[in-house]
């Protein structure tokens, strides 16, 4: 496979490069993991977007209002899965609400095969900083957190040492840079749970509660964190907002494709020769995503999950003519979600693969819901027996009935992330699971 031709990503005010396994455009550019001090982001333009607002560089400034049209221009969509404009939800914040509001930043990255925000606060937390200073500024908040997931502990102490840096340099805390603009930010280290990856369940552990959804609405905007009206967005989406202050939300927009502004961070995993995050421009052919992460290995291309493991299940034929954005992954029935792209080859047996995701929703689910907490309980026994050749002709249809009567019917998606891999598999592969009921074995390894 021939090396990707990095000339077609020079695009508009910015500069790509291949690095290690990254492509490089905005958020990575410059780092090879040793350089992630204030010192070294300031040396690359760190901290500029936010002088360039509060008019600390010389320049007029900003109004919030024109912060948050740049971001809306934009059309930076969240990063984190669901992918709402952010512009839209920061306007959705009652500036002039008299009490405390938050702002929050959501790093608890806990879905099979995602791993691209950890890098990003291990090796740009400053920019996570800027960009939620920057946040605080455009919303009128004056105290924000950052709640971490449990498992990544060193990444944690790494952001806490980087807020220590920018304290010190008076770009968090009172008058920053002597302006009216104040802004409190602090870290919270998680416990390793998935479901707190759910924006009301994180901030009823960042309570202090145990992580649980919370019914809405209410809806955040509105009664979030203590009951105050709190934001909430991820990691790679507070990290794209200095480029788009910097560079204007109109150089964000032409980056990527129209509604799907900007670059994107994939995390490629599973059968690659160079697993990795990748850094492209949204509207980027899957294919040349592929072949960045060195094409497929041990096998031909048989499936990918797009977008973490929660995302239904695409076959190749399908894969092959997509491009990696919101809209069109959308339009072929799956969803881009937080950017994790799990590659299987043709060896790789459905059934087993199921099993496998099926097991990990029922364990994470953290069960209020009856249909969630029985349902994936069930999915993953279906799944288990008919991987183990115990299969019976009627299960076929009683998995498709469980995962029908989950999905909706949950307080929050966790059900849904639980019932949309069955349903892909079967929709796409269900001559294999066929197959194992029938011979009590599997296909693939019947015609390796």
């Amino acid at each position: 496979m021939s090396m990707v031709d990095l000339s077609k990503f020079k695009t508009r005010g910015v500069e790509t490069c291949f690095h290690g396994r990254h492509l490089q455009p905005q958020i990575y550019a410059g780092l090879d993991g040793r350089n992630w001090r204030l010192a070294d982001y300031v040396a690359r333009g760190g901290y500029s977007a936010l002088k360039k607002i509060l008019g600390a560089d010389g320049g007029p400034g900003m109004t919030p209002d024109q912060v948050i049209a740049e971001v809306k221009l934009s059309a930076l969509r969240g990063r984190g899965g669901a992918g709402f404009p952010t512009g839209l939800k920061w306007s959705f914040m009652p500036r002039q609400f008299p009490g405390p509001k938050y702002l929050v930043c959501n790093s608890d990255e806990g879905e099979p095969g995602t791993c691209k925000d950890r890098d990003i606060l291990s090796y740009n937390p400053h920019i996570v900083i800027e960009g939620m200073c920057i946040a605080a500024y455009a919303m009128g908040i004056r105290t924000g957190y950052n709640y971490i997931h449990g498992e990544i502990f060193e990444v944690y102490q790494r952001f806490e040492e980087a807020l220590d840096e920018a304290r010190a340099a008076g770009f968090l805390g009172d008058n920053i840079l002597g302006s009216q603009h104040s802004f409190q930010l602090h870290a919270f280290h998680g416990f390793g749970a998935y479901i707190c990856g759910e924006e009301t369940a994180l901030l009823e552990s960042l309570e202090g509660k145990k992580g649980q959804p919370r019914f809405k609405p209410p809806f955040p905007a509105s009664f979030g964190l203590y009951g105050k009206p709190t934001t909430i967005n991820n990691t790679e989406t507070f990290a794209a907002v200095p480029w788009i202050i910097n560079h204007g939300g109109q150089a964000y927009l032409e980056v990527g494709k129209p509604n799907n502004g900007g670059t994107k961070i994939f995390s490629v995993v599973g059968d690659v020769e160079r697993p990795g995050n990748f850094e492209i421009p949204m509207g980027t052919p899957f294919a040349t995503l592929l072949e960045m992460a060195g094409g497929v290995k041990g096998g031909a291309l048989k499936a990918v999950i797009p977008g973490g493991s929660s995302a239904p299940v695409l076959p190749a034929r399908v894969m092959m003519d997509l491009t990696m954005d919101y809209d069109a992954i959308a339009k072929a029935g799956s969803m881009l979600g937080s950017g994790a792209v799990i590659v299987m080859n043709d060896k790789r047996c459905m059934v087993r693969s199921l099993m496998r995701l099926s097991y990990f929703y029922q364990h994470e689910s953290c069960g209020q819901c009856t249909p969630c907490r029985e349902g994936t309980g069930w999915l993953w026994r279906l799944v288990e027996r008919i991987e183990t050749g115990k299969g019976r002709a009627e299960d076929l249809a009683l998995l498709d009935s469980v995962a029908d009567n989950i999905k909706g019917r949950t307080i929050c998606a966790l059900g849904d992330a639980a019932a949309m891999p069955v349903q892909g598999m079967l929709k796409h592969f269900r001559d294999e699971f066929a197959w194992h009921v029938e011979h009590k074995t599997c296909m693939v390894s019947q015609h390796a």
